[in-house]
Order: C-alpha cells, then sequence, then structure tokens
C-alpha cells in the first residue's frame, strides 16, 4: 500500500490591514461622537448660563426701579409742605408711580417682548415726571433748604446712579447671550432648546431714549 502525502493547504491570510482599517474607522466615528456631544453640552450650558446672567441683572435692575418708587411717596409728602407748590407736577409723579405699581411682568419678562415693553415705558413715564418735578423744585428755595428733602435728593441721585450702572450691565448682559443664540454651536441648539433672542434695553422713541438725569450739584447738599 502505497501512501502519498497529503497536500498541505495553505491556510487563508490574515487581513490584518482590513481590520485595522475598521477599527480605525470606528474610532474616529466615536471620536467624533465625543467631541460633538462635550460641544453639545458646553453650548447649551453657556446658553443657560448667559440666560440666567441676563434674568439675574434684570432682577437687580428692577430692584432698583423698585426702590425709586419707593421713595417718591415721602418726595411728595415732603414737597407738599412748600407753599402752592404745582398741583399739576404731583399729581403727574403719583400718577406714574401708579401707572408702575399697575404693570403685571411674569415670571420671566426678558422673554416677553410687550411686557418688558410696558414696563419700560412705564418706568420711563415716572422718571420724566420725577425730573419735572426736581426742576420745579428749584423754584422753592425754602423747600431746598430742608434736612428731609435734602436727605431724599441724596437717595435718589444715588438710586439713579445705581439704575443707570443696572441698565448697562443688563445691556451688556443680553447683548453677550444674544451673540451665543446666534454663532455657533449655540446657534444650532438655540432653535431646538427655545433659548430665543432677548429684546434689547432700547427705545424707539427720541423721548424714551432719554434717561431721566439728575443734577444735584446746585442744591448745596455738600455730596
Amino acid at each position: 500500500m502505497i501512501v502519498r502525502p497529503r497536500t498541505l493547504r495553505p491556510s487563508p491570510p490574515v487581513r490584518h490591514g482590513g481590520l485595522s482599517l475598521g477599527l480605525v474607522i470606528g474610532l474616529g466615528l466615536v471620536a467624533v461622537l465625543v467631541i460633538a456631544l462635550v460641544m453639545g453640552v458646553g453650548a447649551y450650558n453657556g446658553l443657560a448660563s448667559k440666560k440666567q446672567d441676563v434674568t439675574a441683572k434684570f432682577a437687580l435692575l428692577d430692584s432698583q426701579y423698585k426702590r425709586r418708587a419707593d421713595l417718591i411717596p415721602q418726595l411728595v409728602e415732603t414737597v407738599k409742605g412748600a407753599a402752592n407748590f404745582e398741583k399739576s407736577t404731583l399729581e403727574a409723579i403719583t400718577a406714574a408711580r401708579a401707572s408702575v405699581g399697575q404693570v403685571k411682568l411674569p415670571a420671566d419678562a426678558t422673554s416677553d417682548p410687550e411686557a418688558l415693553k410696558r414696563y419700560l415705558d412705564a418706568q420711563n413715564q415716572l422718571g420724566g415726571a420725577l425730573s419735572r418735578l426736581l426742576v420745579v423744585a428749584e423754584n422753592y428755595p425754602e423747600l431746598k433748604a430742608t434736612q428731609n428733602y435734602l436727605s431724599l435728593q441724596d437717595q435718589l441721585e444715588g438710586t439713579e446712579n445705581r439704575i443707570n450702572a443696572a441698565r448697562s450691565d443688563y445691556v451688556t448682559s443680553v447683548q453677550i447671550y444674544n451673540t451665543k443664540t446666534v454663532t455657533f454651536p449655540g446657534s444650532l441648539l438655540a432653535g431646538m432648546f427655545n433659548f430665543q433672542a432677548i429684546p434689547q434695553l432700547e427705545s424707539t422713541t427720541p423721548a424714551e431714549r432719554t434717561v431721566p438725569k439728575i443734577d444735584f450739584g446746585a442744591s448745596g447738599t455738600g455730596g
């Protein structure tokens, strides 16, 4: 019996190259997904953080407006003591303060353009009435000499300065937030998660653009 040697068939080549390429592609896709996820989370957190900052800045501005409104009754009572003080001026500032109190702001007024406009219109009217009252008061030397009036002047001046600073901070905060909603990658998420642009704190008419200016330099307060 003749035994023929068995022919050994060569083993199929191991496709190291194919596996490596697939692995590289897979890892690349994972890396892209991870980067996209990190960028998405960062963009979302950035939008949320800036939105909260806008809300906080608006709250500070609102608190200063409220402080000014709280000083009005004391000012009205003080100037009533001056003989023949213009009744129309007192009525105007009283009505303007009442209008401010009637404005009802939603929980997030910064996202409600109409509510924000009503709020600002009322504050502008109150500021204008306050300025007129103080101008008229300059014609009453006996009123300007009272300690109570001088104290209110100082408080109103400080409040007006804080209002201006708070307005500036709010405008800057809104600008930063709105920029994030329209630039990459925030623009991709703004629509998805309802991060809408916030109306800027600016006026549409010359009268509204005028921030009430209170100058007590000539009042003789020494401050």
